[in-house]
């Protein structure tokens, strides 16, 4: 049989070596706010003839929006720009297509600085919410076990271990390519959040299941079986929604990019959490293990 839990505390630096690459990342580059945390306006466009990425800026700053940040997506630019009325708009359409030539654009996306500031502050409340939910639901409904706060407890720092990859790898991806979060990221960062649940949840009832049946005399061992049980079915419900979001990011193209990638990331780190994570953690609290963090030998947990 294999130890799986026996290697938790190779988890614990597998996962502390990714989150302290991904809070370097968010320090370094920070995340990029799109137009929907921002005032502004933004259009996609695409031009008839071959036009690069530094034409289309020279050209912006020509006109006199020397600020305006330019996103290449396939074969397009996003381009994101200081508020604009109806006149400033047309008068941009003409002189763009007078240096650049021709080209179709999606219209103009305008958001007002109040409006921006209004979704930031939704996005945190809703994911401040879901964490604390997830912490009631998963206590209440592991209520029979021992200690059940201990579980809802460890599934909102897998969850936490999630968002936290996710949010690095997005810091990476706009400090290099300039990408930038939207309202898709947001959307992606929410449903990581559910999918890290579900997969939590999963290994939990299992462990659950087993711990009624066998009693909690060798936790750990109860809870290797349990992950050796469902190992199979998390890779496989994984690996086949990650084909689907390829096959998805491909035929849709740029306009759902950071929903899917958002997707990517969390699907993988969130199969990865339920098991490294979430369960080893359990695993180190009921066995009072957390010196061994530090170099300490574990001491033993009173009832």
């Amino acid at each position: 049989m294999f130890d799986v839990i026996g290697k938790r505390f190779w988890f614990f630096l597998i996962s502390g070596i990714v989150i302290l690459a991904g809070i370097i990342s968010l320090s370094v580059f920070g995340l990029e706010p799109g137009i929907e945390f921002r005032s502004g306006s933004e259009v996609t466009v695409s031009f008839e003839q071959p036009v690069d990425k530094q034409e289309v800026m020279q050209a912006l700053a020509d006109l006199g929006y020397g600020s305006a940040i330019v996103r290449k997506a396939g074969t397009d630019f996003i381009l994101d720009l200081p508020e604009l009325d109806d006149a400033a708009k047309e008068a941009l359409r003409a002189d763009l297509a007078d240096k650049l030539g021709q080209f179709q654009d999606g219209g103009f996306q305008l958001v007002s600085a109040k409006s921006a500031a209004g979704t930031t502050r939704n996005t945190i409340i809703a994911v401040i919410i879901s964490a604390v939910a997830m912490l009631i639901y998963i206590s209440w409904a592991f209520r029979r076990m021992p200690n059940p706060f201990r579980w809802g407890a460890c599934a909102i720092v897998a969850l936490l271990h999630d968002v936290l990859v996710v949010l690095g790898v997005f810091a990476f991806l706009g400090g290099i390519f300039d990408w930038q979060i939207d309202l898709m990221f947001i959307a992606g960062v929410l449903t990581v959040i559910g999918y890290s649940a579900n997969d939590v949840i999963v290994v939990f009832d299992r462990m659950r299941e087993n711990v009624r049946n066998r009693g909690e005399a060798n936790f750990e061992a109860v809870v290797n079986d349990s992950i050796l049980e469902i190992l199979s079915r998390s890779l496989i419900t994984g690996l086949g929604t990650l084909f689907v979001l390829i096959a998805l990011l491909l035929i849709v193209g740029a306009s759902i990019q950071n929903l899917v990638v958002a997707l990517l990331v969390g699907i993988i780190t969130g199969t990865y959490s339920g098991i490294g994570t979430a369960a080893s953690l359990l695993v180190v609290w009921n066995k009072g293990e957390w010196g061994r963090f530090i170099g300490r030998k574990p001491r033993a947990v009173k009832a």
